[in-house]
Parts: structure tokens; C-alpha cells; sequence
């Protein structure tokens, strides 16, 4: 009733032209009052994990209604904000992904299994949570007439390209994660214009900060390290730890992402998200940690990883111009909070929990003889 007043209002205010009038004054109404008042709905794959939660705090602030699934092969439960809808779905069953899909507006597809090296010895466990479960998700949000989909690609997609890389570059990736990270992209852009859905393609890079899963030896190397220190046990180096990378503290992507779903300035776009500065070698990080954790450091070396890029920073140019990304929050204040939340939730010893599906003399030895 209330907003049939407001309507109604919005008519008289025009002079009741059934011609003009009613469609100008419905619009008015439409973009003023309704949307101030009907609740949004979106949804996140991923939601347990440590981009998907942080993101879903951000649209409940908002006042959104947040929805979201995760199986919890790569999240903890006690991530998941109280209010979000949730649902312990796997996104490779299309038809629970369809259920859960209506009504929503946005989807954001942060759900993946990040493994970079290790997507070169299980390519099978890997791709099925890319690729597969990718395009299951895009497929029930057209189904589900989806406004606008945003795709959490990885820097991976850049593979050996000159840094710093810029999205106008070719992808290069060198490894079955960014492969299939780019063919999610290419199967978004091709499915979106075909069926008329938005879409956007994010490129986060090298997130840190609290909730992301530190008992995993696979991947997230501030955290092994942290856990590994609080430990008492030296951190895991491979090759000469002379790789470079930018890391970027959690909330200082949020903001960005929360304009990739809204902005029309975003449709059809691919873009990084991270700094661009404080550009540091493996080495590097190991040593800031140490000394915050006010740790004796003598690290372990252990053979490079096959197809590891050495050098990996995204440019921020394009984030800067269109939507005023400034981050906040250095390394050093991102780690000490990483460490923070760790410490308040206990160490954890490394849980094995995906199995290396190509075992040679290639595979490292840190994964094959359990060693972290």
C-alpha cells in the first residue's frame, strides 16, 4: 500500500499524463522509493571461505539479503556470517544450484579450488572445482534470469606475461589452475552476451588477512608460514625464495568487488584488484613475519615447483581510474592481523586433505612426505 501511494504521488506530481506521465512517474518511483525499500538479493559461492565471508559481511551492512553455498573443502564454517542464507551445496549439482538461485540478483562466484602448484599434480580434483563448477553456476543464473555475475578470476590467468600485468595483456597461464581459471572467463563472456546477462570479471591477487584457512599445506603461503612459526617449526621456502609477489589485505578488495556487482561502469570488464606497491620476494616475507613474531628464522629450501611463475604483480591502474581504489593497509599491518586471528583461534596442525593424483619426481617432496 505504501508504495502504491508513493506511485500515486509521484503521478499527480507530473500531471497524471497517461502517456508520459505514468511512465515517467513509475520510473521516478521505481528507482527512488522501491529500491530503497526492497531488499536485494545476492548470492555467494564460496561464502565459508575467506573472500566469500569477508564479502557477505560487506552486503549485509549494506542491508542486502545475502545468500551462499560451500562445501567446505577449502572454508571453515565459523566463517559464515549469522544472517547469510546458507546452504552446504556443492556448485558442481546444477539443480541445487538452480534451486537456491531464484530470486537472486547478483551472483558473485568466489567458490573455487585456489591451488595453483598443486593443480599441476591433481589436475583432475582442480579443473572438476574451476572449471566444472563454474559453468554450472553460470548456467543456473541465466536459468534463474540473474541480473549481473561476477566471476573471481586469479592472477594465474597472466601466467608468464611482463609485469606489472595490465588486463589488456594476452593470458599466458602456465599451469591446469589458470587454464581453467581463463576458460571460466572465456565460457562467462560467451554464455552473458549470448543470454543477455551482465557480467564482470574480477582479478583478485595474493589476498591475506583473517579467516583464510591456514591448516592447508597446499597453498596461502603467509599463512603455512605464520602457523608453521607459531608452531616453533622453520617455514617451507622453494627454490631460492627470490619469487615476487604484491599482497593484498582482504578489505581492501571488498570495496572494489562490492562496486563490480553495482556500477555500471564495471559491465564487461575485466580488473585487477590488489596494490600494485610493496612488491616483495618470498624471502622478504618470511623475514617481516619473523620479526613480528619475534621468531629465530632459518627457513627450509626444497626444489622450485614446476611451472611457478616468478614474477607475479598486477598493475591497479584500471581500479584507480574507475572506481578510486586506494588501498589502505600495508603489508606489515595486514600480516600482524593475520597473526592476530590465528593466535586467537589456535594453531592447527596441516591437514592433508586432497590427494595428489600425479605422483613422480616432479612432485614435491614436502606434499608427498607429509613435512609440513
Amino acid at each position: 500500500m505504501d508504495g502504491l501511494l508513493i506511485f500515486l504521488r509521484y503521478c499527480l506530481k507530473d500531471g497524471f499524463d497517461y502517456k508520459k506521465g505514468i511512465a515517467l512517474s513509475h520510473k521516478k518511483w521505481y528507482n527512488t522509493e522501491v529500491s530503497k525499500t526492497v531488499h536485494k538479493r545476492v548470492f555467494i559461492t564460496g561464502v565459508a571461505g575467506f573472500l566469500g565471508s569477508h564479502l557477505a559481511d560487506a552486503f549485509i551492512k549494506k542491508g542486502w539479503h545475502v545468500a551462499g553455498c560451500d562445501s567446505l573443502i577449502g572454508g571453515y564454517l565459523d566463517n559464515v556470517p549469522e544472517k547469510v542464507e546458507f546452504y552446504q551445496y556443492d556448485c558442481t549439482y546444477l539443480n541445487s544450484m538452480r534451486k537456491i538461485l531464484k530470486g537472486i540478483d547478483i551472483v558473485y562466484h568466489c567458490a573455487a579450488t585456489a591451488y595453483e602448484g598443486f593443480s599441476v599434480f591433481s589436475p583432475h580434483i582442480v579443473t572438476k572445482n574451476i572449471v566444472d563448477a563454474t559453468v554450472t553456476v553460470i548456467t543456473a543464473a541465466i536459468q534463474n534470469n540473474v541480473k549481473r555475475f561476477v566471476l573471481c578470476s586469479s592472477m594465474a590467468r597472466y601466467g608468464t606475461n611482463e609485469v606489472p600485468f595490465t588486463e589488456d595483456m594476452a593470458p599466458k597461464p602456465q599451469d591446469p589452475y589458470g587454464i581453467g581459471k581463463y576458460a571460466t572467463e572465456l565460457m562467462l563472456r560467451n554464455l552473458s552476451e549470448t543470454h543477455g546477462m551482465e557480467y564482470v570479471i574480477a582479478v583478485p591477487h595474493n589476498i591475506i588477512g583473517p579467516r583464510q584457512k591456514y591448516d592447508d599445506p597446499y597453498r596461502n603461503v603467509a599463512s603455512i608460514m605464520i602457523n608453521l612459526m607459531l608452531r616453533k617449526r622453520q617455514p617451507i621456502i622453494y627454490g631460492d625464495g627470490q619469487q615476487k609477489r604484491c599482497f593484498s589485505f582482504v578489505q581492501d578488495d571488498i570495496s572494489i568487488l562490492e562496486e563490480l556487482g553495482t556500477s555500471e561502469a564495471a559491465v564487461g570488464e575485466v580488473v585487477n584488484i590488489g596494490p600494485d606497491k610493496e612488491f616483495v620476494t618470498i624471502n622478504q616475507l618470511a623475514e617481516v613475519l619473523a620479526r613480528l613474531l619475534k621468531f629465530k628464522l632459518k627457513p627450509r629450501y626444497y626444489p622450485d615447483r614446476p611451472n611457478e611463475v616468478k614474477f607475479a604483480n598486477c598493475s591497479a591502474d584500471k581500479a584507480r581510474r574507475l572506481f578510486g581504489y586506494n588501498p589502505t593497509c600495508d603489508l606489515e599491518t595486514g600480516l600482524s592481523e593475520m597473526i592476530s586471528w590465528i593466535m586467537s583461534r589456535g594453531t592447527k596442525p596441516f591437514k592433508y586433505h586432497l590427494d595428489i593424483e600425479i605422483v613422480n619426481d616432479k612432485t614435491p617432496k614436502t606434499w608427498k612426505n607429509k613435512l609440513f
